[in-house]
């Protein structure tokens, strides 16, 4: 039930596979029944796997089912990941087209134009971000989504077994970069609002929605999204070094 691990000069007891096996068991059960999977211990036989390469080739495939199982349950709209790919490129290729068009237009309707085209490219380019340094860290994905009416915004959900057997710290910036661009682009969209002659008000407005994003970010974020998961990982890369 328990295997002797050396860390950081000292050894430790950590649990060993049985308590993965009864998390994992009533996780499939809990999943058949359609309940959630809140309870089963799930998410903390997961964070034990990860910390063993050998329990990580053994239970990544059956992580990955059980949660793709859960992510079906609560996904509101479910893409197949190149036709969602595609989707939210052309998307934000609109969004610049529409910032473009903005420079031929006047008063209101530039400034309407403009924050369509700017709101388009910072909802896109999240979850772009994340595909493509997901993909060049070995990461891979199955699908897109929306998950919640109130909470709209595409995200690209992940493939557990590449996830689990990519490094922590390819991981941690995996989930940090979507999080990285959202507060990037309002502060590079600045030049093309100055371009497009629209209002003072209007191009201050971009890097105060940048500055509100960053708090955002530092209020919330780290404590239930992408950066507590960047943290999270981070940590599994400093106890790896010191392992």
């Amino acid at each position: 039930m328990f295997r002797l691990h050396y860390f950081d000069g000292t050894f430790c007891l950590v649990v060993a596979p049985v308590g993965i096996e009864e998390a994992l068991s009533a996780s499939e059960v809990a999943l058949d029944l359609g309940d959630s999977l809140r309870g089963t211990g799930f998410w903390k036989a997961v964070a034990r796997v990860k910390t063993d390469s050998e329990l990580i080739d053994r239970y990544a495939d059956r992580i990955a089912v059980i949660d793709q199982a859960a992510f079906r349950s609560w996904a509101l709209v479910v893409v197949p990941i190149g036709v969602g790919t595609i989707l939210m490129s052309l998307a934000t290729i609109f969004g610049v087209v529409l910032i473009g068009v903005s420079y031929g237009l006047s008063d209101l309707t530039a400034v309407v134009v403009f924050y369509l085209g700017f709101g388009m490219m910072l909802t896109t380019t999240h979850g772009l971000a994340h595909l493509i340094v997901g993909w060049a860290s070995g990461i891979r994905f199955t699908s897109w989504f929306v998950g919640t009416i109130g909470r709209p915004q595409p995200g690209v959900k992940i493939d557990y077994v590449s996830y689990l057997k990519s490094s922590p710290i390819r991981r941690a910036w995996m989930h940090a970069s979507g999080a990285i661009v959202t507060k990037i682009v309002p502060f590079v969209l600045i030049g093309a609002a100055i371009a497009a002659e629209l209002p003072t008000w209007v191009v201050w407005l971009l890097p105060a929605i940048g500055v509100i994003s960053i708090i955002t970010d530092m209020l919330w974020s780290t404590k239930k999204s992408d950066w507590k998961k960047f943290q999270r990982e981070m940590a599994l890369a400093h106890m790896s070094r010191s392992g």
